[in-house]
């Protein structure tokens, strides 16, 4: 597919997607990737898959435990089409199954488990302390290091201990993930994770390419999410000798520790320009 000669995207003031469809929703500039104008950043459109994920014959006895998205190639910028099935159905485990379209190609595949909810509390442990912040955190403009529309539609701080392949930091965003339409804190939660990969960078992006093909999200609660809801990152980058490297984060919300984001990146130095 030749992105260069994709229509440009246009604005929104207040959301990442337009529904046209039962399954087909409208990309606008705020889901814009930061590696071609013409592509759509993982972030949103993770955001949207999982908005269908929940939306499938919904079980609010469930929780949505995991949902590992296979990147199958750039995203381009066109209408976007969500199918959801159930492969594994059940009582206490359900696996449901989510395929995003764009440019008549898959573009993402997206496996989620739902587990059935229990009262654990009385085994209740281990779950990482909460994270400092975001208040009195540094302000940070990921823009002069990322370009595109989904950067900018974000609100970034972090602490002042950062430093290369490793740090903590909160975002959040006032955007819906679809316009005029109730999203699930989880949905718009997961929306954001992805921006895990490219907060604390181990190398210049300017040199050297390093996106994740894969995201994998464990949640052992359910987080609080939404416009103006932050998002918590405490994040390593490890890249190998062997152009492999992952991203791993501890996750947070508001109220503390939600689960984990492991994302394998391919690593390989830009060609001169």
């Amino acid at each position: 597919m030749d992105f260069d000669a994709l229509p440009d995207l246009q604005d929104h003031p207040s959301a990442y997607y337009v529904r046209l469809s039962d399954t087909e929703y409208q990309p606008t500039l705020n889901t814009q990737g930061a590696w071609n104008p013409h592509e759509q950043h993982m972030a949103p459109v993770s955001g949207l898959v999982a908005h269908a994920l929940t939306r499938h014959e919904p079980r609010p006895e469930m929780q949505l435990a995991r949902v590992t998205y296979e990147i199958l190639g750039m995203i381009p910028a066109l209408p976007t089409s969500v199918q959801v099935r159930t492969v594994r159905p059940g009582r206490t485990i359900e696996m449901i199954e989510a395929v995003a379209v764009a440019g008549r190609r898959e573009v993402i595949r997206a496996t989620a488990w739902r587990l059935a909810r229990h009262d654990s509390s009385p085994v209740a442990g281990g779950v990482p302390e909460p994270m400092d912040g975001p208040q009195g955190w540094v302000t940070w403009e990921p823009s002069q290091m990322w370009g595109g529309g989904y950067i900018r539609s974000i609100e970034f701080v972090g602490a002042s201990d950062r430093e290369r392949g490793r740090g903590r930091a909160w975002i959040r965003t006032p955007l819906a993930v679809v316009a005029d339409e109730e999203v699930s804190p989880v949905a718009a939660y997961l929306g954001l994770v992805d921006t895990a990969n490219g907060m604390n960078t181990r190398v210049d992006p300017s040199d050297w390419m390093f996106p994740n093909i894969d995201m994998s999200v464990h949640l052992y609660r359910e987080p609080v999410g939404g416009p103006g809801h932050w998002v918590g990152f405490d994040t390593l980058v490890t890249l190998g000798d062997n152009g492999v490297g992952l991203t791993s984060t501890t996750l947070h919300d508001e109220l503390g520790a939600v689960g984990r984001c492991e994302q394998i990146l391919t690593v390989r130095k830009l060609p001169p320009r």
